[in-house]
């Protein structure tokens, strides 16, 4: 059986949407003629753990752990953060206060000394430690996959060291990402970054990205014929955890699942569920870090009885809930690159049965798959009476015992399953 070498940083313990893609691709790799060979951090600074992931590994893989350097240690005494107090993602503020010049420095400190990210300093030693390692254990092809984009330096060394075929998979974009511009870059360091960059993007043997926007991005950063293998969802695991049926809830329920930062707050849909719920009953479930900014919206909005925030929990519950909720909320970020935003999670959302409200671009890649699919209705972030009257329609059906989706058909493309033979096929190219 070939093998093929996958350096991730994400790797359960840790939680969250960076671990999902490549837990679930090495669990279909095996059916398809591959041996998985995880090369990630051990001891890392994740920013939620999840302990039930672990037995989704494949017994099949090999794991090669090894310890990382961080600065967090450092950043975090600096901050004033409390004793086993985690470092938020994606630029999360979940204090009450405006930033400060501490965080300011750090902001500074990151973009300028730690390139591509603060995993910079673990690409030395992990070439040294798998230059070592190939030798004696080769293997027929390589996948790096970022952010964090160190681990696509790792690979660009080890595929000029020993020629092996190379794919690049970028779960984000690396300049074009919506934080790229808050990160306070000197002249300099925004040249490296692109630097860097480009070399990746021409040097891979194959590069895969996870929408058609941000293929559209890296190939023109240099990149060749990028090709398109979206997330998914785990059609084992949403059997086993959570479809929805037909049985009607009590209460008229919305769940978003995950991170809201600060330029994902959907200020016009507060706005909206403020004015409906002067005449009607109804609640929202926030499952995931909320920064301080969606908090304040909702507070300006009259609305904190009706919207309760439920700190990250593990993923089986995750699915759970949303079988459990009426309508799936998906709040893509209001940001430049909006249109190529197309989360993880929204495949598990039309998995689930329950129909999607998206507050995005209308012309984006996640409106593109929700038509596709049937599964959801994409609503421009201004848009208000859309909102009011496409909410006020889902609420009839709801009464009427008829919000969920059927279109499991529609969606089985989009299993790991079927991504996963999609990946095999590149892989099988490139050997």
């Amino acid at each position: 059986m070939p093998r093929v070498l996958i350096i991730t940083y994400y790797w359960p313990p840790s939680g969250g949407s960076g671990v999902q893609r490549w837990l679930k691709m090495s669990k279909y790799l095996p059916e398809n003629g591959w041996q998985p060979v995880i090369y990630t951090a051990d001891d890392a600074e994740y920013p939620v753990e999840d302990a039930s992931l672990e037995k989704d590994v494949t017994p099949e893989a090999e794991v090669i752990r090894r310890p990382i350097a961080e600065p967090y240690t450092f950043y975090k005494k600096f901050l004033g953060m409390k004793k086993g107090e985690k470092v938020k993602a994606g630029f999360i503020n979940e204090g009450a206060t405006k930033s400060g010049w501490k965080e300011n420095l750090s902001v500074w400190l990151r973009g300028n000394f730690f390139i591509p990210d603060a995993r910079c300093w673990w690409v030395k030693p992990s070439v040294r430690y798998l230059s070592k390692y190939l030798k004696e254990h080769p293997v027929d092809a390589m996948i790096s996959t970022g952010p964090p984009h160190s681990m696509h330096l790792i690979a660009k060394a080890l595929h000029k060291k020993f020629n092996i075929p190379w794919v690049a998979d970028f779960r984000d974009p690396w300049t074009d990402i919506d934080f790229y511009k808050d990160l306070k870059l000197t002249r300099c360091a925004d040249r490296k970054h692109h630097r860097l960059e480009q070399q990746v993007l021409t040097e891979a043997t194959k590069v895969v990205t996870v929408g058609w926007d941000c293929a559209k991005g890296l190939e023109s950063h240099g990149a060749k014929d990028v090709v398109v293998i979206t997330n998914g969802y785990d059609e084992t695991f949403v059997e086993t955890h959570g479809r929805a049926s037909l049985h009607k809830s009590t209460m008229f329920t919305m769940s978003h699942i995950g991170i809201i930062g600060a330029n994902r707050n959907p200020e016009t849909f507060w706005q909206v569920i403020g004015e409906l719920t002067q005449s009607i009953d109804l609640k929202i479930k926030l499952i995931g870090q909320v920064d301080n900014a969606v908090i304040e919206s909702i507070k300006r909005n009259n609305i904190e009885k009706f919207v309760e925030i439920i700190p990250y929990i593990p993923h089986n519950q995750v699915i759970e809930e949303q079988a459990k909720s009426d309508v799936l909320l998906l709040f893509v970020n209001n940001t430049p690159n909006a249109k190529g935003i197309l989360t993880g999670k929204i495949f598990e959302y039309m998995a689930s049965g329950r129909p999607v409200l998206c507050i995005g671009p209308e012309d984006g890649d996640s409106a593109r798959v929700l038509n596709e699919t049937n599964t959801g209705i994409t609503i421009d972030f201004n848009n208000k009476e859309k909102m009011k009257s496409v909410i006020l329609d889902m609420m009839a059906k709801h009464q009427e015992n008829q919000l969920i989706t059927n279109n499991i058909k529609a969606v089985e493309k989009y299993s790991r399953r079927n991504l996963t033979k999609e990946f095999v096929k590149i892989l099988n190219g490139i050997i």
